[in-house]
């Protein structure tokens, strides 16, 4: 039939769309559902496709355009930044993955090359389910995330070296020779489009941007990711190589950004194809005839998959909590090992009982995956709670040699992201003693080379506050990504010092409540403050006065942090006294030179008058005074604590300042 190929797309993406919308109320991954799909629709179940060849073929596009933009997302700085969890995470993961599963295989009567191709097909994780799943929970800046995206692109970075050396183990290839002529191949070709990315792409995309169509910008893009996939092909090498060459040949390219949008749209529609087409290959009743083998199966791949993965992050030097939830996070079988599982049906390796099972089996991994991530922080902290401190600390080489902090009244900054290191920075120049609690051992090494008070731990775990001195620090600030974390150390904080001041940043306004509810005295949402930048700048842009602008971000968060000492007001009791201050703000001021109050007593009233805040204490020097007399004289240099609302505070500020004339 003329349109038999068309006809066959068009049930495929109707099931994909039934089964994903019912799927993901069930809060399963959408790949899952395209999976679900082609098995409904393939050969073995409903046959509404009997010729899966139009379908595979579109598939295998959408292999090449998932590596073609995991190319252009690849940047080597970020793997310059994160190297150590690249090369050395993923490394150990992937290679102790393959002994383990191997010396399986081995045991359970496989011979060799087959075991190794099974542990091949284990090692690797699927880059598309966790990142959606990480992005969605807003954990890829997590210690965790970070650590599972290294292993990632490692995983990804090997999946070409896997394929070469899958017809060697079934003999299909001349041994160390045609490795090394391959290896030449590779290397040629990466020569040239390191080249090509220098010199060739930005004059071809220059000339295509000064036509300003936009249709010719995506077919551009087409043409370098498919051509580049096609010339690698001819040398003898595989297409998912040259895609990928050609996606960090347009990465280095300053059109990136615009090229990953436009070619987005087409990568999903593809890869919705490859995981239908692996759905159709799949037959439901192996189900039925090996149930016993693929439960066992999907246990065993879960067991060895965390424990290697945990163990990587550990040998890193990772805590065990962040090991763990990182290990679970990539227990299942990723969408490339389906792509050597055919080169592995190709060549011999696997029979097609076999492949049947491994097919049940990886997609019932998948589809745990959502659960894995849900149970990864529950069981890491049971675990974490049940061995000795010095077992899940971390790497002893930075945790125990590190000397007791001689700290007091000081801050405690956990995790040395952006917020982190800013207000290290501020701090350090301003002559406030403060250490920082940091998860990543490198970086923890690279900073104690400069200087900064930094200890190597998890701040979720008593051992390593108690460690930061958290019963004789006055503020303890938490700045990870890391949400479930953010309210355990929180909680531990006001349980380990009942009188801290616990300030949390968050991402999300959602991620308030919870934290006022352990005893937060603030809580900074940064979705909020996005806001109040994006809104500033917009005005600004119109010419907007300054004042005017100033007037109507205070507007905003009035009403904003009105809304979020309400909720801190519901929840006062566990933080004692504040909570009759919610509605309150304490600040000081310098009095300066010409200042109004300069010379002036306090029983001028002046600044009560004026403002309508409240006079706390002053500091001349070394010396404070605390609910100072009215007759105290303000002198130029005094500092003054005052107490008062926003509005308050900003009209006594004025009085602090040099009178103008007028």
């Amino acid at each position: 039939m003329e349109f038999e190929g068309l006809k066959d797309i068009e049930v495929l993406f109707g099931l994909a769309l039934v089964a994903v919308v019912l799927l993901r109320r069930l809060k399963f991954p959408s790949i899952i559902g395209f999976l679900v799909a082609g098995m409904l629709a393939g050969p073995f179940a409903l046959g509404f496709i009997r010729d899966t060849h139009h379908v595979e073929q579109m598939a295998e596009i959408g292999v090449v355009l998932l590596l073609f933009t995991i190319g252009i997302e690849f940047s080597l700085k970020e793997l310059m930044r994160i190297k150590h969890l690249v090369l050395l995470g993923g490394g150990f993961q992937l290679v102790f993955t393959v002994l383990a599963v191997a010396a399986l295989g081995i045991l359970t009567g496989f011979p060799l090359p087959q075991s190794v191709f099974f542990g091949f097909l284990v090692a690797l994780s699927s880059t598309a389910i966790l990142m959606k799943l990480l992005i969605d929970a807003g954990e890829m800046d997590a210690p965790h995330g970070k650590t599972a995206l290294g292993i990632l692109i490692f995983q990804d970075l090997c999946i070409v070296p896997l394929m070469l050396f899958t017809p060697l183990l079934a003999g299909g290839g001349s041994g160390l020779g045609e490795i090394a002529v391959i290896a030449v191949k590779a290397v040629a070709v990466v020569l040239i489009a390191h080249y090509g990315a220098r010199f060739i792409v930005p004059w071809i995309f220059k000339q295509v941007v000064k036509t300003r169509s936009r249709e010719l910008f995506v077919l551009t893009i087409i043409f370098i990711g498919l051509g580049t996939a096609w010339l690698t092909a001819l040398a003898g090498l595989s297409l998912a190589l040259g895609a990928f060459i050609a996606g960090l040949a347009i990465s280095e390219s300053e059109y990136s950004q615009q090229a990953l949008g436009d070619i987005l749209p087409f990568r999903e529609a593809f890869m919705s194809l490859f995981f239908i087409s692996v759905g159709m290959l799949l037959d439901p009743a192996v189900l039925l005839r090996y149930p016993l083998l693929i439960l066992t199966l999907v246990v065993t791949i879960i067991l060895i998959k965390t424990l290697v993965a945990s163990g990587a992050g550990l040998a890193l030097g990772l805590p065990m909590r962040i090991a763990v939830v990182a290990g679970l996070s990539l227990a299942q079988i990723g969408e490339f090992s389906f792509v050597l599982s055919q080169a592995g049906l190709k060549h011999g390796l696997l029979s097609p009982e076999a492949y049947q099972v491994f097919l049940a089996a990886s997609v019932a991994t998948m589809g745990l995956t959502p659960l894995c991530l849900k149970i990864a922080d529950p069981v890491a902290v049971y675990m974490v709670g049940i061995l000795p401190h010095s077992w899940t600390r971390g790497r002893g080489v930075l945790a125990g040699s590190e000397k007791k902090v001689a700290l007091s009244d000081h801050v405690i900054i956990v995790g040395y992201g952006v917020n982190g290191k800013n207000l290290a920075r501020v701090l350090k120049s301003l002559k406030i003693p403060h250490v920082v609690v940091e998860t990543n051992p490198f970086t923890v090494s690279a900073e104690k080379k400069r200087g900064e008070r930094i200890v190597f731990g998890d701040a979720s775990t008593p051992a390593v506050l108690e460690h930061a001195r958290i019963g004789q620090a006055r503020i303890v600030v938490i700045a990870i990504s890391d949400a479930a974390a953010s309210r355990r150390i929180a909680a531990l904080a006001r349980q380990l010092n009942p009188s801290i001041h616990v300030i949390v940043r968050t991402r999300y306004i959602m991620e308030v409540e919870p934290l006022f509810k352990l005893g937060v005295n603030e809580v900074i949402p940064e979705e909020f403050e996005t806001s109040v930048e994006i809104l500033s700048r917009v005005l600004k842009k119109f010419l907007v006065p300054q004042d005017v602008i100033e007037s109507c971000i205070a507007d905003v968060r009035r009403e904003g942090y009105e809304m979020l000492r309400s909720v801190s007001r519901r929840h006062s009791h566990a933080i004692g006294i504040a909570g009759f201050l919610a509605g309150a703000e304490i600040a000081t001021f310098q009095v300066k030179r010409g200042a109004l109050l300069a010379g002036e007593s306090l029983r001028d009233g002046t600044i009560r008058e004026r403002s309508g805040a409240t006079v706390l204490a002053i500091g001349r020097g070394k010396e404070v005074a605390a609910n100072p007399d009215p007759v105290w004289e303000l002198q130029e240099g005094d500092v003054v604590l005052l107490l008062g609302s926003r509005e308050q505070l900003a009209a006594a500020g004025k009085l602090f300042e040099p009178a103008t004339g007028g």
